[in-house]
């Protein structure tokens, strides 16, 4: 990330420095930006956050100065509290200033309304952030301009893929799918795990088990140029062990009915969220 993008006096202002705000922190500044151009807001951060911040020589502030205008406003706050947050900084906010918010399903619409007129960007990165293997989806509005939209990428892409959505709606769904998805390979991992203690195994080896081999699954997707069929395909030999657990998985009752109403019911909490 070219660090001539961003400056004191062109400065990234980042409104909570939480789990993800401070992923994106974190990989801000190993990617070059200086910390001389971020000022975090957070009137609580952790103390390891602080010595983060100080460190880099960063700026904490515990509210928005009337003074400040922010070259990218990032929201990394819940949405629960988006409400009561947004009327403090919209100070913040210039005529040269691109919004972008993490929470999910706080809409364009509610943004503008507590902001105001603005370019705005929705994005939902994932907790996989943290260790700088994330994927965010984001979508832009119409008054997000080129260099803005580029900025937007650079500072999200330090966690890992970005993927531009055209319709904002999207970000709905993509908040189902890949938002939450961790915490749904997180259960796989425990119920991989419970089911093999139920055959005997002893529960904290049947839990490294399936901790590994989930772990060791995602690397070999990650870095193979074969897509997820094609892996499946090459580990299930006809009539063997794979394949009779596959029967059962990929029956009409099995695991696609399930995701789909999963995945249906984030998108309609996300919806519910929008306010």
């Amino acid at each position: 990330m070219p660090a001539k993008a961003f400056s004191s006096a062109n400065p990234v202002v980042l409104i909570g420095a939480g789990n993800m705000g401070g992923a994106m922190l974190s990989g801000w500044l190993k990617s070059g930006v200086p910390g001389s151009a971020v000022i975090v807001v957070d009137p609580g951060p952790s103390s390891a956050m602080l010595a983060t911040i100080k460190e880099a020589g960063a700026t904490h502030l515990t509210a928005v100065p009337a003074e400040l205008k922010a070259s990218v406003l990032f929201l990394a706050v819940k949405p629960q509290v988006m409400e009561t947050v947004l009327p403090a900084v919209k100070s913040a906010v210039g005529p040269a200033t691109v919004v972008v918010s993490v929470a999910a399903g706080k809409t364009l619409g509610f943004l503008e309304r507590h902001l105001g007129k603005a370019a705005m960007v929705r994005a939902m990165p994932n907790t996989p952030a943290m260790v700088g293997r994330g994927v965010t989806g984001a979508f832009a509005s119409s008054g997000v301009s080129d260099p803005q939209r580029k900025r937007v990428h650079a500072l999200l892409s330090v966690s890992g893929p970005v993927e531009w959505v055209p319709a904002e709606a999207d970000i709905d769904a993509v908040t189902a799918l890949s938002g939450s998805g961790p915490a749904y390979v997180f259960y796989l991992v425990e119920c991989m795990a419970e089911a093999g203690r139920k055959l005997g195994l002893q529960a904290d080896l049947a839990m490294r088990l399936a901790r590994e081999t989930v772990a060791g699954a995602g690397e070999l997707l990650h870095q193979s140029p074969d897509d997820a069929s094609r892996l499946r395909q090459n580990v299930t030999s006809p009539g063997g062990t794979t394949a009779a657990a596959l029967a059962v998985l990929m029956a009409e009752n099995g695991m696609q009915p399930l995701f789909d109403a999963a995945l249906a019911a984030a998108r309609k909490r996300a919806e519910e969220l929008a306010g």
